[in-house]
């Protein structure tokens, strides 16, 4: 079964040669002195990449993209299985077809609260925009894609104990997509947002799950980050670094209603 773009034209190029130079250019002016290390995590934006795009190459250029890679991303439709994993076959972009890995995905389906379902995933954007970026980071890479919905912490810990055991050998990257606050004022933003990636940082998945349900910042991948930072402390991690942090309103121009991105690499 493949999975066909639902967003292309819309939140990226639809041409092969211009998504990959565009790509390539967002890659290539994120890279640092340091350049790209391993890493156990990745929370990336979403959002078209006209907005996000800088941003969202900025914290792959930072990471050492393995062979295959889990995707997490949140459930804007509403439809099919609270925790949904794509079966098999292929995801397509304009640049070409991406395999949906086995090993990794029967590994997931076995764990609790998982079910195979490709209802969620067809028209829902936030896993489809990380795949470009994985292909031009690395190529050959293969994926497994997991979109969840509004989950309880118990359900949060659940899940990421299946990732953290599915992900630990040969050590798989793990990419939560997620933007931050949506339609405020710029400065209301970031100071919403600060408190989440305080907690992020802080290699906290409790307390950004609570800080982000307390202040009701609108952070619409919190479960994909919870469950990816649960899963990294399982693995190991000592820390996690911010990236970058922008929103909206810089390519906008409109600092009255924006949303914010951020890149959060975890080690």
């Amino acid at each position: 079964m493949d999975r066909e773009p639902a967003v292309a034209g819309r939140f990226y190029r639809d041409d092969a040669a211009g998504l990959a130079a565009e790509v390539d250019g967002f890659l290539a002016a994120g890279r640092g002195e340091g350049g790209a290390a391993p890493a156990i995590g990745l929370i990336a934006p979403h959002a078209g990449y006209v907005y996000s795009g800088a941003i969202a190459g900025e914290g792959y250029a930072r990471v050492r993209v393995t062979d295959t890679v889990l995707v997490l991303g949140p459930n804007h439709t509403g439809l099919g299985a609270p925790a949904a994993l794509w079966p098999d076959g292929r995801w397509r972009t304009p640049i070409g077809d991406v395999p949906v890995d086995p090993a990794l995905t029967a590994a997931l389906s076995d764990g609790p609260g998982v079910q195979s379902d490709d209802t969620a995933h067809r028209f829902e954007h936030s896993l489809e925009v990380q795949v470009p970026f994985l292909q031009r980071s690395r190529p050959g890479v293969s994926i497994a894609a997991l979109c969840l919905s509004h989950l309880s912490l118990a359900d949060c810990r659940r899940i990421a104990g299946t990732v953290a055991s599915a992900t630990s050998r040969p050590g798989i990257l793990v990419v939560a997509s997620s933007d931050m606050s949506h339609y405020l004022p710029a400065e209301t933003a970031r100071a919403l947002d600060q408190r989440a990636l305080d907690r992020i940082l802080a290699l906290d998945p409790e307390g950004l799950y609570e800080v982000v349900h307390r202040e009701r910042i609108t952070m619409c991948g919190i479960v994909p980050a919870t469950v990816m930072l649960l899963a990294a402390r399982e693995r190991g991690a000592t820390r996690a670094e911010l990236v970058r942090y922008g929103n909206s309103g810089e390519a906008s121009g409109d600092l009255r209603r924006v949303v914010g991105y951020a890149a959060v690499v975890v080690r």
